[in-house]
């Protein structure tokens, strides 16, 4: 049995083009992508407005820990910078000679730097690991693999999780002090059918969303996996890509539902990691 029965779940928001992806601001707003390049700011009551549309998918999205600009992962146009305002740019094309294939999910560490996969092609082994620093340089970390997806950054910043999705796996990297990864090691295998996106509690529990079996695992840090959440109708889990937590007391998790039109969410009794973006504090 799931530990979070689907009866938990409900509808935050409807509405939205099937978005991949989801990111909290640090005023509690949730954004998201549409299928048609959207990007929407969804209050915390759950109403969602279009604020930019970039013309084509949009997919992972994360905020930068200062100005928090929202870095969107857009197989077409690589990975593009929205303003709050909407206006937006693109921020990078290629990583260093490297044309990017298909951007699929980024992340921030504290200090500006944007990790980000390049999944490749389907039915090739050619999936990357990259980073950028904040003047736009990459690198190529890791790779190749087969469709590198969802990321996650442990709370010390040394290490961090990715999926391999044609392999239904999850790997660790060391990140080491000079920007660098270490080689790759299988963390989880056996993640439930196509896992996608990655989130991290307070305590260490590494989650995964699985899009093909509408499931939900939950790794602990001793790497014992748990189903942690199934709708087996997948209706409020309709396959699922991606996930962050929020709410009040941000015990609360939010899901994109890559096959509806909705964002849900359900209360879970732990709260979450903050993201870089979260940890910041303006002056």
């Amino acid at each position: 049995m799931p530990e979070i029965p689907i009866e938990k779940f409900e509808v935050f928001a409807r509405d939205v083009d099937h978005s991949e992806c989801v990111a909290f601001d640090r005023e509690g707003n949730l954004w998201a992508g549409g299928e048609g390049g959207q990007i929407y700011r969804i209050t915390p009551d759950g109403k969602p407005q279009q604020i930019a549309n970039l013309g084509s998918y949009s997919a992972g999205v994360a905020f930068s820990p200062v100005e928090e600009d929202l870095f969107v992962c857009n197989p077409a146009l690589g990975v593009v910078r929205v303003r709050k305002s909407g206006k937006w740019d693109v921020f990078a094309s290629h990583c260093g000679e490297h044309k990017l294939i298909c951007p699929n999910y980024g992340l921030f560490d504290s200090r500006g730097n944007y990790y980000v996969t390049d999944s490749g092609l389907w039915k090739e082994r050619n999936g990357l690991l990259l980073s950028f620093t904040p003047d736009g340089r990459g690198e190529i970390l890791a790779g190749p693999f087969s469709y590198t997806n969802g990321l996650a950054l442990s709370a010390d910043e040394k290490s961090i999780f990715m999926i391999e999705s044609k392999t239904d796996s999850v790997h660790r990297f060391e990140i080491r002090a000079n920007g660098s990864a270490g080689p790759a090691e299988l963390y989880a295998s056996e993640v439930g059918r196509f896992p996608d996106g990655l989130a991290l509690d307070a305590e260490g529990n590494l989650y995964a969303s699985c899009y093909a079996s509408d499931e939900i695992w939950r790794i602990s840090p001793q790497r014992g996996k748990t189903l942690f959440a199934w709708d087996r109708w997948a209706v409020l889990l309709g396959s699922p890509t991606n996930m962050a937590f929020g709410g009040k007391d941000f015990d609360e998790m939010y899901f994109a539902n890559l096959a509806r039109t909705t964002i849900t969410r359900a209360k879970v009794g732990r709260k979450g990691q903050p993201l870089a973006n979260q940890k910041f504090q303006p002056k």
